[in-house]
């Protein structure tokens, strides 16, 4: 499916959230709940850490751990990551939905065994159960996206 097909869709599915949001923030204010936290603006510059990437230490990365800077209670992890020219993620096993969203380079992700090439534009929806990976291919580091729930506590 082409970005200019899939635009659509999230368009219409952010404004489908964004509306029960609405509504729930709505009836939530009526019945005297607690107003939402403040928003966090956060800086890569501010969360950057040049490390292993996890799950092998295979490579070297830079981690931008954005979602860190924002207090709990907060119900999703926000993060990028850049490999280095032959770095991995090692292949573990996820206990919730992740999604992997290529901003440059390009990479191979691994879902119980099935690879997949991935490049700039593309995302994996990766599931709660499956043992995954992602390893940067090509000359140029591999810059992803990775959004997922904070584990219940």
């Amino acid at each position: 499916m082409t970005a200019a097909r899939i635009a659509p869709v999230l368009a219409a599915l952010i404004c489908c959230g964004c509306a029960a949001a609405q509504g729930q923030a709505g009836a939530a204010a009526g019945a005297g709940a607690v107003a939402a936290p403040p928003m966090v603006v956060v800086s890569e510059s501010d969360v950057m850490v040049r490390e292993a990437p996890p799950h092998g230490a295979i490579g070297m990365s830079t981690a931008y751990r954005i979602s860190d800077a924002a207090p709990q209670p907060r119900t999703m992890e926000f993060r990028r990551r850049v490999l280095d020219v032959g770095a991995a993620i090692g292949e573990h096993p996820i206990s919730h939905d992740e999604v992997y969203y290529v901003t440059a380079g390009e990479g191979v992700v691994i879902s119980d065994g099935v690879e997949a090439a991935l490049k700039p534009g593309m995302a994996a929806y990766l599931y709660e159960g499956a043992v995954v990976g992602m390893r940067q291919t090509g000359d140029r580091p591999l810059s992803i996206v990775i959004a997922y729930p904070v584990a219940a506590r």
